[in-house]
This record gives C-alpha cells, structure tokens and sequence, in this order.
C-alpha cells in the first residue's frame, strides 16, 4: 500500500486538534479564535506532542486561509456605504488608528526592539477585533444598540486600514533606503490600483452577473467567486501588491452586487476551513517555553494594549460628537489586539525583518485581551457611572464641550460644488492616468511591432488611447456645468472662481492630451497644445460621443446603486424616516422570533408588548409576505422577522423577551416519539359499528388511523365515516405508549 502523502496526514492531526479544542472552547463560551491556537501549539513542533512533518506544506494552506478570510471581510464591506457614513466612524478610527500606533511604536522601544520591529507592533496593535466584538455583542444581547453600530463602522474603517497597512509594510520592510518621496508614490500607486478596480469592476461584475444569474445555483456560484477571487489575487500580486489585497478588493467589488449574500453563503465553509488552519498555523509558531522569557513584553504590550484602546477610543468618540457614554462603551469595547495582527507578524517572519519574540508575544497579548473582552463590554456602564460621579465638575464641563457635533466640509451649495467637483475629477483623471499609462505601456509596442509605416502606427496609438480617453475627460469638462451656470446668474456669487473652475478642468483635459501625444509623437509642446485643443473642441461638440458617456455613466451609476436599489424597495421604513427616529433618541432594529420564544403563537395584542416594552412592531416579514403595521390579532410565528422601533434599552429588554427559551411543561417532557403500529379489532371490541369520527382516538389518544386491512384489502387513508368491523387491522401513527394504552382499552 502506498504511503499517505504528509500533506493528508498532516491536516488529519492538525483538524483533529482544532476540532477537539475548539468543542472544549464552544463548551466554556470561549472564541474559537483562541482553541485553533491553543491547538496549533498542540500540534506544533515547540512541544513535539503530535507529529506534524511537513510545516511548508500547512503554511501554504495557512496562506490560502489568509486569502478567503480577507475575501470574506471584503464581501462584508463597502467602499460605497464607508462613504456614507457618518462622520464619527472616521473621526474615531482615524485617532484610535494614530494614538495606537504612536504608543505601539513606543512600547516596542522602550522593550529594546529594533525601528521595524516596533513599527509592526505599532500597526497590530492599532486594530481591534471584527469577529470577536461582534460575537460579544450577540452573546451579551447590546448588538441593537447605537453605540455598537458606532463601533461596528469603526471596525470597517479601520480593516481598510489594515490592509493598506500591509502593503505599506511590506514595501518599507524590503526597501533599506525608503524614504518619504516612495511612502508617498506607493500609497498613491495604492490609491489608483483600488480606484481603477472600483471602477471597472462596479461597471462590469454586476452586469456579468445579471447575465448569467439564472445558471447560478449554489454549486457553480461557489466556483465563480472563487475564481473571481483568486483571478484578482493573480492581478494583484502581478502588480507588485499583496495576495490578501487583491482578495479584499475583489471581496469589496463583489460586496456591491445583489449576489453578495448567496456568495457569503456558499464561500463561508471554505473561509472557516482555512481560515482555522491560518489561525492553527499561527499557534504552531508559538514555542511556550519562549512565553516566560517574554513575560515583561507581553504584559506592557497588554496594558498599552487596553489602557490605549480605551482611552483613544472614548476620545475618539468625543472629538466626533458623540456623548461620554458613548464613547466609554465604545472604548472599553475596543481593549483587544484583532486578527489582523496574527496577518502582519507572519508578514513581518515572511520577509524576517521582525525580532523572533514578537510573533509569540503579539500571540499572547491577543489571547489575554480576548478573554477580558466580555468583562469589559459589561463593565462598561458602571464605569461610566464611577467617573461622572468622581470626575471634577470643570473637567465635566470640558468634557462636554468637546462632544459638539463637529460639521466637516463646506456646507451650502457653493461648498457642495466643490466637493463633488474634486470628487469627480479625482474619480476621472485615475482613469485616464490608467488608461495612459496602460496606452503607453503595451498598446504603443505593439503596433510599434505590428505595423511597418511609423506614421501610421502612432498615428493609430494615439487615435486608440486618446478615443478611450474622451468620455471621461468629456465627464470632467461637462459635470455640474447646469450648477455653475445657474449660480454665474446669481449677483453676490464670486463669478471668478466659478469661471476659473471651467478652465481648469479644460486646461487638467489638454495637458493629459498634450502629454499622450508628445509620448507618441516626439514633437514639440506648442503643436501638440493647438491639436489637443482641437481634440477637446471635438469631444465637446460630438453628439454620439455625448450619448456614449451619458450611457457609460448611466450604466456606471445602475450598476453602483442596484443592491442598494433592491434593499431600499423592500424596506418597510424608508430611510428618511430612520434618520428622522434617529434624531428622537429612537431607531429600528429587526428581531428574528426564536422557536423557543414564550410567545409563540400568541396574539399582538395578548403580548402587551407597548406597554411592557415601550415599543411598537412596524413590520412583520414572514418568507415572502410582509404585513406592515400589524394588527393586534395577528400572530407571531417562529422565524418570523418583526422590525420594531424604539429606544436602545426598550428594544434591549425586548430582545431579552421575544429571543428567550420557552420550557416545556412536564407533558410536553414526558412526550414520546412518533411510531407505526397495528391493532386488530377482536369480536368483542368496543370498536365495531363506530365510525372513525364518533370513536374519538385522535382526541382521546393522540393518534391517527392512517390504513386498515379488511379481508384482503387495504383503506389508505380512510375516511371519517368508515365504520369499525370485527377482524380489522387498523395502522395507528402516534406514540407507542399511547397505541399499547388505545389497545388494552379496546380489546
């Protein structure tokens, strides 16, 4: 028989592990997170417990793991609803993000580890954990209320974050002479890799879908997000970025479309496969006995870890408008190192320009703050409580003064003529720069190759990168053109600035045109300039141009705003009126009624619900039908989806209610299962000459008469007036002591 190729037999031991560990932890309420590393140090080599032979091949199955768990949080994300969201997310990322990485920085030298060393530690430890602050939320029943929403779009911005991060450590780890000039054209380089891929891939992948979602069943829907997946993987390592970029950008484009749940679904069984074995792989790197040599590290790391996550995140929650119980909850949420930082050590010992304590140090950390998480959510309002009593009234009053609800950007329509000017060519001139540079690149040597006739080749070079070029320099010129003309009318508007604004989005337009032609022509600048205004003239004055990019964008914007579309048409509250609850110290928030619920099957109206609760129900989803502003005589059921308004403690204390366990009765515990049994009628049973209908088994016995046998023949299903006779076999379906019980009475 041959031998089992280690790669299997390694998996065995290592799945066998995490699988075992990861019950106890289930068991003991404690994040799985933590038992796939506890197993990894099991199976790793550190304690020679199990016999893993091949570690290479478990890391390129951790680096797979990597992949689809960065995927997954991409199909989680959104570039367009991080755009709409508040201020506050932003503001309070952005500090936590800095303050941390300052103290992170620090913490590393004041430990005596190396600049690169302590930058990486200042970048893990300036993330907190997704998965489990979510997961604490659902267990502790406050995932409804504001401050967790706060925290969760917090969350997004700062796994964004993370994955810049990356790249940008690894360029600095593997440049000995980075400076500021390559800091800059590398986040720029990122700048334009995520925003072309934003683009084509929000104009394309939806319209691709929509084509072929009638062939999508779960199976071939699997194998095209993964291949999506991996495809963008492909692109992005080619283009000198990182394997887990690529698959956060594709997971983010993908997050855009209505198919982004359904593939949610289908890619969740690989991404908890791998991404077990990434985190198992993390603790086989661990050496405990390495642990005690770095015990003063791991515990200033600790303490910096949730003194500074607490502190920076209840700021951060101030600075942005948000009260002081806000912020505290929203701080003491945040006191742990996320999984990211797992991501950014095996990118720092990849590349080995990380100190060797660091891996298992940020390991440990992670496992100490994790487990005090819970602890700290809970403790979150009585320590909000101990400080305003014990705080300093001036110190109060500051603290007040901050939480003052900042208004960013130019407000009115001037200010908002502006920013959606720069927004728009920001968007464009990307695309034309990646157009150019794609032109230049690989369009222009071919036909260098191809064609013999210079002239004609250049000629044909320009033709080709200037007509992909036009519909957008046409979009910079001509946006908001209507806004500027409408307010050039206007008598106390600065009319100079307005002009000015015109000009120089025909002037960015030729110095690109100038630019393409010059690359192609080698002539000089003043010809070039007088063609290329020739070319903008055109542009602007050709009708079917006009049409093409009028129809780009339309198709462009359909494609952006079709899940939103979709979602918003099912809503049952628009979303004006959730801003306007909002505003009232009120919000929605959709419950899913338990099986086990008490109130099950009972009436609205018997449940009393307004006047236990203080909230009303607005909607019930029940599969495909939604009953809007529910009657008092309707129903719940279980699954039922019940959206409910009212403040964040009415709809805690509700949630407590309509998600609680019903107990059974003593009868509903004695019950016992269903079976099939046969009786026959003996001569002197009470039975004979009694209908179906007027023996009353089902009601006396808890049975059912599904057959009887009669000289040969067999009743299937029989009807209520069949009558009882003498040598009948009747087929009973209840439970068994019930029949033995219907049997001994009707002998």
């Amino acid at each position: 028989m041959d031998a089992l190729p280690s790669l299997i037999s390694d998996l065995a031991i290592i799945l066998m592990a995490a699988g075992i560990i990861t019950i106890i932890f289930k068991k003991i309420n404690q994040p799985v997170v933590l038992g796939y590393i506890l197993a990894g140090i099991i199976a790793g080599p550190s304690l020679n417990f199990l016999h893993v032979t091949d570690t290479e091949n478990i890391k390129t199955w951790a680096d797979i793991g990597v992949i689809f768990l960065l995927f997954s949080i991409g199909l989680d994300f959104s570039f367009k609803k991080l755009m709409k969201m508040g201020g506050t997310v932003f503001i309070t990322a952005f500090t936590v993000i800095l303050g941390m990485m300052s103290i992170g920085y620090f913490t590393g030298k004041l430990i005596g580890w190396d600049h690169t060393t302590s930058l990486f530690l200042g970048g893990m430890v300036s993330m907190s954990s997704t998965t489990i602050i979510i997961k604490t939320y659902e267990d502790l029943g406050v995932r409804k209320q504001q401050f967790a929403g706060l925290v969760i779009g917090m969350l997004i911005v700062e796994d964004l974050f993370a994955v810049i991060l990356m790249v940008l450590l690894s360029t600095l780890a593997i440049s000995s002479d980075f400076s500021g000039e390559d800091l800059i054209y590398n986040i720029l380089r990122l700048f334009m890799f995520i925003l072309i891929w934003f683009a084509s891939g929000i104009y394309i992948l939806p319209t691709l879908l929509k084509k072929v979602r009638k062939w999508l069943n779960e199976e071939t829907l699997l194998i095209v997000s993964v291949a999506l997946c991996l495809t963008m993987v492909l692109i992005a390592t080619h283009t000198g970025f990182s394997s887990a970029l690529g698959a956060f950008v594709m997971g983010s484009l993908l997050s855009e479309t209505i198919e982004s749940e359904r593939m949610e679904k289908v890619t969740k069984p690989l991404k908890d496969l791998f991404g077990a074995i990434f985190f198992v792989s993390v603790g086989m790197m661990i050496n405990p006995s390495t642990l005690a040599s770095n015990l003063l590290p791991i515990i200033l790391i600790t303490l910096a870890v949730m003194g500074g996550q607490i502190f920076f995140g209840t700021m951060g929650m101030l600075f942005s408008g948000q009260p002081l119980k806000t912020g505290i909850q929203a701080g003491f949420s945040l006191a742990q190192v996320g999984e990211f930082a797992f991501i950014i050590a095996q990118l720092g010992v990849n590349l080995r320009v990380t100190s060797e304590s660091l891996y298992p140090t940020i390991v440990a950390v992670s496992v100490i703050t994790t487990f005090f998480t819970p602890f700290l959510i809970k403790a979150s309002p009585k320590a909000y409580k101990k400080f305003t009593e014990k705080c300093p009234p001036k110190l109060m009053s500051y603290i007040e003064k901050l939480s003052f609800n900042p208004q960013l950007g130019n407000s009115g329509i001037k200010g908002s003529l502006f920013k959606s000017l720069a927004s728009v060519m920001v968007f464009y001139i990307t695309i034309i720069v990646f157009i150019i540079v794609l032109g230049l690149n690989y369009i222009v040597p071919i036909f260098d190759n191809m064609i013999a006739n210079e002239y004609l080749a250049k000629s044909l070079e320009a033709l080709i990168i200037i007509a992909a070029m036009s519909p957008f320099m046409r979009a910079i010129i001509v946006k908001k053109n209507k806004t500027i003309k409408r307010l050039l009318t206007e008598r106390d508007m600065n009319k100079g600035i307005l002009v000015g604004l015109i000009i120089l989005r025909v002037f960015v337009c030729v110095v690109m045109t100038v630019f393409v032609l010059s690359s192609i022509f080698k002539t000089g600048y003043v010809i070039m300039t007088l063609i290329a205004l020739a070319i903008i003239a055109f542009i602007m004055l050709s009708k079917t141009l006009k049409r093409q990019s009028i129809a780009m964008e339309k198709h462009f914007i359909s494609n952006l705003n079709e899940k939103e579309a979709q979602k918003e048409n099912a809503r049952t509250i628009k979303t004006d009126v959730e801003r306007d609850l909002l505003s009232r110290n009120m919000h929605l928030a959709e419950f899913e009624v338990s099986p086990e619920s008490p109130n099950i099957g009972m009436a609205l109206r018997d449940i009393h619900m307004r006047e236990k609760y203080g909230v009303n129900i607005v909607s019930i989803k029940r599969g495909t039908r939604q009953i809007n502003i529910p009657s008092g005589d309707e129903q719940l059921f279980p699954y039922d989806k019940i959206i409910v308004v009212g403040t964040d403690k009415q709809l805690d204390d509700f949630d407590n209610t309509i998600s609680k366990q019903r107990y059974m009765t003593e009868q509903e515990e004695e019950a016992g299962d269903v079976t099939l049994e046969q009786m026959q009628i003996s001569e002197t049973s009470a039975l004979i000459g009694k209908t179906i209908k007027n023996s009353y088994l089902r009601d006396k016995y808890n049975c059912m008469i599904v057959g009887i046998e009669r000289e040969g023949e067999t009743l299937v299903n029989p009807g209520v007036n069949v009558s009882f006779m003498s040598g009948d076999i009747l087929s009973l379906v209840g439970e068994k002591e019930k029949i033995e019980t219907l049997a001994q009475d009707y002998k």
